[in-house]
């Protein structure tokens, strides 16, 4: 019955430590508009993940595209902050 209770505790110590890794990160994307004559930069979007650093990037970073509308050619840029 000891080991249960100590593979039970283990258990328990390692869901807590993976819950506490969760925080909020935050994440800026930026537009860039391209044309013959340079380029242009604005601030585009923020978005706030509460999750691990890793989990947090990988969703980021798929926000980042790239397209064109009325205003051009563009691509969008994001990175946790």
């Amino acid at each position: 019955m000891t080991p249960t209770i100590l593979a039970s505790a283990a258990l328990c110590l390692f869901v807590l430590s993976m819950e506490s890794c969760k925080k909020d990160y935050t994440c800026k994307c930026s537009k860039t508009y391209t044309s013959g004559t340079g380029s242009t930069t604005i601030d585009y979007s923020v978005y706030t993940y509460k999750d691990t650093r890793a989990r947090a990037e990988t969703r980021c970073n798929e926000n980042t595209k790239s397209g064109s509308d009325l205003f051009g050619n563009y691509s969008i840029n994001c990175q946790i902050k």
